[in-house]
Formats: structure tokens, C-alpha cells, sequence
């Protein structure tokens, strides 16, 4: 496995990969934006040799459609029916390999185990140049290409970031909706005390915007996995995510290591515009939550949102609290008998391919899904 590189001065605190720049205020103070969009252009030259480690996806699919923002992937079981179910990935840096990891240690193994036999899943493309100014309108927009592709009525699980994005759109197009799972997903981002929560107004929207410019317009993945690293050790961060049987000198353990580095080492660039969109409507102002965001040419309020829905959060989890998946439910149009709340062990990354959460809290989630669809 690669060697955690100590992060820049001015990185400790924070880790997650959408809010790297709110804690680089000292890294650059010291070496200025022309450094750092020098040493882009090293960190793309670095990818390009490194292509071939690139994050694979665990299990046999097919591309049902391919469009500009990501490839939507078909898992269904031959001769399936019913309501399709949809796993919206999060576009926060990393791929949509974080549900799909390894053979037997995979989110969309453990829906197809456990009665849904439609899944499908956003497998969200890094920004190119001339994707710079998309906005979060045209994300939604492919969604709901997709929605309509499958009939116009599906299920929707939303991971992380994908969770306010399928949040989103369920506001918009409610009646396409039939249930939500909302895992953790931060909705209320002015709830808890997280750090993310703390530092998110310690910079003003300026600072972003010259991070940005620095990128060519673009957030640049490389960038934002030092703050990851720093946070998060990768040597201690996969063993959180194995099982506890697996020995470091299993083949099946190795496998797995080789496979978490191919995902965690190749992150994606991310749009500049929507970036700037997420940091300042969404976490600076908590528009979402609100019911101030306009998406696709209307404010969104959640109590449109009237579907079951289901809110899963991580004990531990220093990305979204608990409490900015919680408090969903102060905000949603579905009634309380219809909302299902879990708080389970561990962190963030965990809630989507750790295995004890893969294998105790998924397929109820799973088994859920399909009673309410």
C-alpha cells in the first residue's frame, strides 16, 4: 500500500475532501496560489502515470445510460420487475466505487441479497475543463433523465452527498419518489457541533472562489485528499472496514487493501461552480434545509417530501453528524410513523462499505425498501 504522506502544515482538524480548503489557510498564506496551481499541474501528471490502479467496480453491470456528468450502471437480476431502486453516490471526491467495493463486501451485493432486484447507481465522472461551470441544476437534471428512463417512479439511496442531492430531487419531483433512504447525508448543516459545522464560516466565500480560480475552475481532487489523509491515516483507516477474521497476511485481506488504495488514491475533480454552490448555499446558508434552494426553476421545500423515508447515521461520524441526518425529520412532509431512524457504530465511511455495517444494518435497510416501495 502507498505511504501516507504527512499533510501540509495547516491541514490538521479536518479531512474530508469537499471542505479541505476550509482549513488551508496557513499552507497558503506560506506558498500562495501560484504555487499551489503549480503544483497541479504535477498532481495531474502524477494521475496520468497512475491510471491503470484507477477504482473498478466489484459487480457484473452494464451502462443503462451514459451521459455527460456520470455513467448510470444497471445491476438488475435478469427478468426483474417492480420499483427500481437507485444508489445516488457521492460527488464529493472520491468514485461510486464506495458502493460497489469488493466481492463480498459491497453495498449494491448486499441490496441484490436482500430483495432488490432493480439497483442501479450514479457512477459519477470527474469534472473535465469544459465542465467547469456546471451547477448543481444540471446534476439533478441527468437524475431525473435516468428516473424517466426506468419508468418514472423509483426508489432512491442517497449516500452522503448523494443524499442531499436525492433530498433534492425528491423535493422536486415528489410524486417520482416512492421512498428515500438518506444515509449519512448532512440535510440540517446547521445542526450539531461538528467541525465541518464550525469551520464552514471561518473563511469568507472569496477564499473558495480563489481556490477555485487556482484549479482552472475546477476543485482538484488531488488537493482535497491531503486533507483526507491528514485526518485519516490510510494505514489504520482500512482496517476500520474489514472483517475482523481477515489477517494482514490473507490473500482475501491484500485483495481488499489493493482495492481500497485504487479508490482512495484516484480522486475526482469537481465542477468549480457546483462547488461553490455547495459550500455557500448549502453549508454556509443551509438553504436546503430552509427551503430556499432553487433547483431546476423552483424552491425547494422537503415537505413536499411526503414518501417513507429512512435516516441512517454513524455514532462516530466526524464528516455528517448525526444530528445533520436526524433532523431531516423536523423538516419532511412524510409523516412520523413513516420515517425510520438508526444510529449505528463506527464512522462515515463505514455506513457505506464497512463490513459489520454491510452486514447488520443493510439488508434491513434493504428489506425496507422493498416493503415500502
Amino acid at each position: 500500500m502507498t505511504k501516507t504522506s504527512k499533510a501540509p502544515h495547516g491541514l490538521a482538524g479536518i479531512g474530508v475532501p469537499l471542505f479541505w480548503p476550509l482549513v488551508a489557510t496557513a499552507e497558503m498564506a506560506e506558498q500562495g496560489l501560484e504555487l499551489y496551481a503549480k503544483n497541479l499541474k504535477f498532481l495531474a501528471e502524477e494521475a496520468k502515470i497512475n491510471h491503470e490502479l484507477s477504482p473498478k467496480l466489484a459487480t457484473p453491470n452494464q451502462v443503462l445510460l451514459d451521459l455527460r456528468t456520470m455513467a448510470f450502471r444497471d445491476y438488475s437480476r435478469p427478468g426483474a420487475d417492480g420499483v427500481p431502486t437507485i444508489v445516488d453516490a457521492p460527488y464529493a471526491g472520491h468514485s461510486a466505487m464506495i458502493a460497489d467495493y469488493h466481492r463480498g463486501q459491497s453495498l449494491i451485493e448486499t441490496l441484490l441479497a436482500n430483495g432488490i432486484e432493480r439497483p442501479f447507481l450514479t457512477d459519477w465522472k470527474s469534472a473535465t475543463l469544459d465542465m467547469k461551470d456546471l451547477e448543481i441544476d444540471q446534476y439533478l437534471a441527468e437524475i431525473n433523465v435516468c428516473v424517466d428512463e426506468l419508468g418514472g417512479r423509483v426508489n432512491l439511496i442517497g449516500l452522503c452527498q448523494g443524499g442531499w442531492m436525492s433530498a433534492m430531487y425528491a423535493a422536486r419531483f415528489p410524486q417520482k419518489v416512492a421512498s428515500l433512504v438518506l444515509a449519512g447525508s448532512p440535510i440540517d448543516t446547521s445542526a450539531g457541533d461538528g467541525a465541518i459545522k464550525r469551520m464552514v464560516h471561518a473563511l469568507p466565500t472569496s477564499f473558495y472562489e480563489e481556490l477555485v480560480a487556482a484549479g482552472g475552475g475546477l476543485m482538484r481532487g488531488k488537493c482535497m485528499l491531503a486533507g483526507w489523509k491528514n485526518m485519516h491515516p490510510e494505514e489504520h483507516y482500512f482496517k476500520h472496514h474489514i472483517d475482523l477474521y481477515e489477517h494482514i497476511d490473507d490473500p482475501a485481506y491484500l485483495r481488499k487493501e489493493e482495492t481500497f488504495e485504487s479508490w482512495y488514491e484516484h480522486p475526482l475533480d469537481l465542477p468549480g461552480r457546483w462547488y461553490l454552490q455547495a459550500i455557500v448555499q448549502l453549508f454556509k446558508e443551509n438553504r436546503l434545509a430552509k427551503g430556499e434552494f432553487v433547483g431546476l426553476g423552483r424552491r425547494l421545500s422537503l415537505k413536499a417530501i411526503t414518501c417513507p423515508v429512512y435516516l441512517l447515521a454513524g455514532e462516530s461520524d466526524d464528516i455528517t453528524t448525526k444530528e445533520q441526518v436526524f433532523d431531516a425529520q423536523n423538516y419532511l412532509g412524510t409523516e412520523p410513523e413513516r420515517i425510520a431512524k438508526k444510529l449505528v457504530p463506527g464512522g462515515h465511511i463505514g455506513l457505506f462499505m464497512g463490513s459489520r455495517t454491510l452486514k447488520e444494518t443493510w439488508p434491513e435497510i434493504a428489506r425496507w425498501v422493498s416493503r415500502n416501495r
